[in-house]
């Protein structure tokens, strides 16, 4: 009676183990270990274009922090969120980096939008031109290294061939009638040129 107590128990042991083995395969199936957007790109970056972005991406964000700190130190423009206004009224426009968010990155697109976003930004910065002797340098090296991102940029898309035959015209730039409208314009000129890059700088992380 004993043996067949203990055969019973055997074979109860073995029937859960199975029901347990099949779901977890089970739960194996249900649960993709990789989601979409953590999936490789189908042409990868080369490491040497990314740690030159992101390289690129930290010199242009130090020179942007220095203005800005100029701005606020000598002309008490601290606050850009106190500007929004004054920004729509003037048309400084904003890039967008729609297709370089973590949720829907596309390869193809984030780079053609870092592209045309960063003309957008060096086309903004020449707007500011005058805006003060003192500024000048930094103002001049931080469109520089802009410029230079962008054509970082490109030369990547003509090597993965994803660059249109034709580089993208620059939009019209705001016109600034005084000294304080441009020095106003710089300050968010400027702030929004930091989101984008921390935006890009996320992008090629994740793209890493």
């Amino acid at each position: 009676m004993a043996q067949l107590s203990a055969q019973r128990r055997m074979k109860l042991m073995a029937l859960q183990l199975l029901l347990w083995q099949s779901a977890l395969w089970s739960g194996r199936e249900a649960v993709p270990l990789v989601t979409v957007s953590a999936l490789p790109p189908s042409l990868p970056l080369p490491r040497s274009f990314l740690l030159k972005s992101l390289e690129q991406v930290r010199k242009i964000q130090a020179s942007g922090s220095v203005l800005l700190e100029q701005l606020c130190a000598t002309y008490k423009l601290c606050h850009p969120e106190e500007l929004v206004l004054l920004g729509h009224s003037l048309g400084i426009p904003k890039a967008s980096l729609s297709g370089c968010s973590s949720q829907a990155l596309q390869q193809t697109q984030c780079l053609s939008q870092l592209h045309s976003g960063l003309c957008l930004y060096q086309g903004l910065l020449q707007a500011l031109s005058g805006i003060s002797p003192a500024l000048a340098p930094t103002l001049d090296l931080l469109q520089l290294d802009v410029a230079n991102f962008a054509t970082t940029i490109w030369q990547q898309m003509e090597n993965l061939g994803v660059a249109p035959t034709v580089q993208p015209t620059q939009s019209a730039m705001p016109a600034f009638t005084s000294a304080f409208q441009r020095r106003a314009g710089g300050v968010l000129a400027i702030s929004y040129l930091q989101g984008f890059l921390e935006t890009a700088r996320l992008a090629l992380h994740h793209l890493a």
